[in-house]
């Protein structure tokens, strides 16, 4: 039986950690430091226990039940169909990706373009080949990203944040502001909320592949050593994540802007030139480049692993050439059109994921762990769900008035009560059945 080192280890909790440290990790907390503002530690501590808390959740649920294929085949085959390439498709070339790239380019690039080029969809189009032919070149070798991530992208990423850390302990940065929005009244459910937009929850769900055939590759079978690693890979890149941000959320809260921002890019932006003067773009630059490619690099490894997996016809080399092409001609669309569409998608996936990741954990301890508590649990949270986005998206909000009622749904948690219904439904469907059995044992 083989066993990992204690540096292998801590490789690869780094690698997870730039697997799902990307582009919206540094805007999201960002941001919320400056509108949380006195109240940036609740906030963010709200942030951290959806993002870093719920990605450490989800890679041990799916140590304990194998696979993410074993896991959602206990709701329903259809469902074990649909929702892990919906996940695929989005955490992939279909958003998450495409928002990586382009934010590599807004942050990395385009401000340093003369004004000629800053506005020509000609810049966006070289960059991106040149990015993700980079990603390309990183993803063809699978079994080398545990030392291209560990031992250089990682701690490359690492440094930069520490050195923009220390620079603001020794600067007199703005006190923090009042607290603006929802965060004035609700800063912990707010910043709980503002985690699903990295995406991590459900982007640790879909890494499992990668380390299945990461343990196939160093020969580890044995299931509780799996479980184990996993856990501690995850508590590596929870650590991570927390650290930064609340370095990231506490420099959100100190900057000073000018009337009234509506992303976390220009809060960033702004703090950094206040910390190393015209430096700063360079620094961000960095920062963003380092962050975008290595989540990107992480992506398209688990995605083309996991398509090459269901079409058998389909190599793994193939599948990152189609998903790097894709992932490059979305990207062009720009990232305003991209993040649109990103708040109904993550809003509706997300509950499902959460409700999905509790199920795994508590498997062993269900009264009854057949699959119509998960097909009862999981049916009502994704309802609740679809008719919020309906509302949200489509009605304009017409629903709205009815569904303040539900529990919760003030705070943006109304799917939670209908999780519990259907989890004490389906438990007592189980019990129904198990009842039918012992009588039709009897009779016999």
């Amino acid at each position: 039986m083989n066993k990992l080192t204690k540096r292998e280890i801590m490789f690869i909790g780094f690698m997870l950690f730039s697997m799902l440290f990307g582009a919206g990790n540094l805007i999201f907390p960002a941001y919320l430091g400056h509108t949380a503002g006195e109240n940036v530690w609740q906030a963010i501590l709200g942030f951290i226990i959806s993002d870093a808390g719920l990605a450490v959740l989800a890679i041990i649920a799916i140590a304990k039940s194998g696979s993410l294929d074993t896991l959602v085949n206990r709701v329903n085959p259809i469902f074990a169909l649909i929702f892990p390439i919906s996940i695929y498709l989005a955490i992939g070339p279909g958003l998450a990706i495409p928002r990586a790239g382009s934010l590599a380019y807004e942050m990395g690039v385009k401000p340093f373009l003369p004004n000629t080029m800053e506005s020509s969809p000609i810049g966006l189009l070289v960059y991106t080949i040149v990015f993700f032919s980079i990603v390309f070149w990183f993803t063809k070798s699978p079994s080398k990203l545990v030392d291209r991530f560990g031992k250089i992208l990682t701690p490359s990423l690492l440094i930069l944040i520490t050195i923009v850390f220390i620079k603001a302990l020794f600067t007199d940065l703005s006190s923090f502001p009042d607290a603006t929005l929802s965060y004035k009244e609700n800063p912990i459910s707010q910043g709980f909320l503002d985690g699903y937009q990295t995406m991590d929850a459900i982007g640790a769900l879909v890494y499992g592949i990668v380390f299945i055939n990461l343990f196939r590759n160093k020969n580890i079978t044995r299931p509780a050593l799996q479980v184990k690693y996993l856990t501690i890979f995850g508590l590596i890149c929870g650590l991570l994540l927390t650290l930064c941000y609340l370095i990231i959320a506490y420099l959100g809260a100190s900057s000073s802007l000018p009337g009234e921002v509506d992303n976390g890019a220009i809060v960033l932006s702004t703090v950094l030139q206040q910390l190393f003067g015209q430096s700063g773009s360079i620094v961000l630059g960095l920062i963003f480049t380092l962050a975008c490619l290595s989540v990107c690099i992480g992506l398209i490894t688990s995605c083309a692993q996991y398509f090459s997996s269901i079409f058998p016809k389909l190599s793994y080399i193939k599948a990152s050439i189609i998903l790097c092409l894709i992932s490059g001609f979305v990207a062009n669309l720009g990232l305003s059109q991209i993040l649109k569409v990103s708040v109904p998608i993550l809003g509706l996936m997300y509950p499902i994921a959460i409700a999905l990741i509790i199920l795994g954990l508590l498997h062993d301890r269900l009264p009854y762990n057949q699959r119509s508590v998960y097909v009862m649990t999981i049916g009502f949270v994704g309802l609740f769900s679809l008719v919020e986005i309906i509302n949200t998206t489509f009605l304009n909000g017409s629903m709205s008035a009815l569904l303040s009622h539900v529990p919760f749904q003030p705070n943006g948690f109304g799917w939670v009560i209908p999780g519990l219904l259907g989890l004490i439904i389906g438990s007592f469907i189980e019990k129904m059945k198990v009842q039918e059995e012992i009588i039709e044992k009897k009779a016999a």
